[in-house]
């Protein structure tokens, strides 16, 4: 299946909605919701047995789905902002929790995902702070060169804010100290 085109136009969706997907340990969609299949513009069969990246928008910096690979594949569950592309080529946000599910001897199985509309204020900082990664990692050639590149902003922007990643998520619509260093 070819990747659209991004149109430069963005859609949302409902904030009492949730786009919910599970994959494999692979990134395999093995589950996709009604809302997920609208919000995409992707049928489940379209959507199933695909992977999880067929819905990667080329606006969104690379060190992101490192950061989510790398925390969910040790155990533990992320909240990221994502920019996703639809079938037709359109942008849509969300604000993602992405947890590993278990077997019953403790392995991880697979990732589900909930996702929802994420708060406007928030959005225009996460656009700038991607805008800047994305940036830097443009000015490299290769795919793990353009990541620590990545890495090396979000890391700095971390630092000068003084807050974990997760700080930074949560606290995006009160956050005012990051302005400063995104910029």
């Amino acid at each position: 299946m070819e990747r659209p085109r991004p149109t430069g136009r963005e859609i949302s969706f409902g904030e009492d909605e949730i786009i919910v997907s599970k994959t494999d340990t692979r990134g395999v969609i093995t589950y996709s919701n009604t809302v997920f299949q609208r919000v995409s513009g992707y049928t489940e069969e379209e959507l199933q047995g695909k992977p999880h990246s067929i819905i990667r928008h080329p606006d969104m910096p690379r060190c992101v789905f490192r950061l989510l690979w790398d925390t969910v594949q040790s155990g533990h569950e992320l909240f990221a902002y994502v920019l996703n592309l639809a079938k037709n080529g359109d942008g849509y946000w969300v604000f993602a929790h992405i947890t590993p599910s278990f077997g019953p001897d403790g392995e991880i199985v697979g990732y589900h995902s909930n996702r929802r509309v994420p708060a406007q204020d928030a959005l225009e900082k996460v656009r700038a702070l991607y805008g800047k990664m994305l940036s830097e990692e443009k000015k490299h050639g290769d795919k793990e060169s353009q990541i620590k590149a990545g890495e090396a902003v979000l890391a700095a922007v971390l630092s000068e804010a003084r807050m974990s990643y997760g700080e930074f998520v949560f606290g995006l619509s009160r956050a005012t100290r990051l302005e400063s260093s995104i910029r």
